[in-house]
């Protein structure tokens, strides 16, 4: 699965283009056009960082254009970006009457005149290098999907402790999207840039997937032969969850999906996604033991015990990294990320038992489609 971003006179070959050329690759008259897609919903908070950053990009702003999906927000969202729109002819916000992520991003990517698609979330404050970095390595590589680490920024205490949390290998596994320094070949990556030709083959985001989308996205891809690429030089930071509830109802809504992405691709299923869940039917068991066999401390205290002792362990790892301030907060942390995502996939496997044999994507059509601009 190879793609081409040479499709008309304003670019070069992926062949000439070289890392030496710098940020763009300079002159402008040899790049492709780019579109950047953003779903959001209620982002009043954080969308005039996310903007700013994206209208600060060194990519020349004529060959940029930015479709922001929103999902019916009540907070003042769609005021905010009127007035960059008045500002910015090629800024554009779309409805997403759908409200959830791919519903968004498939009606952005439908409307998209660019020959490269950038997605951005709303959270998301992008290097002012981003979108040249993305075209550069999709021409440099050949790969289908490139993107570079996730790098959370918390927000008061608790959200610096998820922010070192999610940063961890103990907090999230084995993802080297979440931490890697290194360029490498890998199974997903944050967010995400694609050629616009690679969703004409392999179809849209899945709208069955309220979450984990940009997953299964991915799993589909690799089955039908594409590469996706991991660079560091390609930044963002994203703000993270910044209270206990919220960063819950997060992890179990990534637990009670991924059900569904390992339905649809069971070949792709990593020992990372499986260690939560194992983790919290074990210590469900554990606490059953407990209560009809209290006397029997060794059978239902090992793992407690255990996981208590590799909490504190890699607490006190994290917080000699990212602050000692945030040590007492991390071992909660921790097992809200894992307990929830844990609950989350026991969840899924009970609602979605009967699906096992529905393990075929939804693959909306990528037909143009105009649709009601907000």
């Amino acid at each position: 699965m190879r793609h081409t971003l040479c499709t008309d006179d304003r670019t070069r070959p992926a062949s000439q283009s070289t890392d030496s050329a710098g940020p763009g690759c300079k002159p402008s008259g040899m790049l492709v056009s780019v579109t950047v897609v953003m779903p959001i919903r209620n982002e009043v908070a954080f969308i005039r960082r996310s903007l700013g950053a994206l209208l600060d990009q060194d990519y020349p702003m004529d060959l940029m254009e930015i479709v922001i999906a929103d999902g019916k927000s009540q907070d003042g969202t769609r005021e905010v970006v009127r007035e960059y729109m008045a500002r910015h002819p090629n800024l554009r916000l779309i409805d997403n009457p759908g409200r959830i992520v791919p519903t968004g991003l498939n009606r952005a990517i439908r409307q998209a005149k660019g020959d490269v698609i950038v997605r951005v979330d709303g959270h998301t404050v992008v290097a002012r290098d981003y979108v040249s970095q993305c075209v550069a390595l999709l021409r440099r590589s050949g790969a289908d999907n490139v993107g570079g680490a996730m790098r959370p920024e918390g927000q008061g205490r608790f959200g610096r402790a998820v922010a070192a949390a999610t940063n961890s290998p103990f907090g999230v596994g084995d993802a080297r999207f979440h931490y890697s320094e290194e360029e490498e070949w890998v199974d997903t990556v944050y967010m995400g840039a694609w050629p616009r030709a690679l969703f004409d083959q392999i179809g849209l985001f899945d709208e069955e997937m309220v979450r984990d989308q940009d997953d299964e996205l991915n799993y589909r891809l690799l089955e039908r032969g594409g590469r996706i690429l991991l660079s560091p030089k390609i930044r963002s930071s994203y703000t993270a969850r910044g209270t206990p509830r919220s960063l819950w109802r997060q992890y179990f809504q990534y637990g009670y999906w991924k059900v569904r992405v390992v339905q649809k691709h069971p070949r792709q299923v990593r020992l990372r996604q499986l260690a939560p869940p194992v983790f919290t039917a074990a210590l469900c068991g554990s606490l059953f033991v407990a209560c009809v066999a209290p006397q029997a401390v060794l059978a239902w205290g090992a793992v407690p015990l255990t996981y208590a002792v590799a909490c504190i362990t890699a607490s006190i790892t994290t917080a000699r990294r990212a602050g000692w301030s945030i040590l007492l907060l991390l071992p909660p942390t921790f097992a809200i990320l894992h307990v929830s995502y844990g609950l989350g996939f026991l969840f899924g496997l009970a609602r979605f038992a009967a699906r096992w044999g529905s393990s075929r994507a939804s693959q909306p059509s990528p037909t143009t489609d105009e649709g009601p601009t907000a």
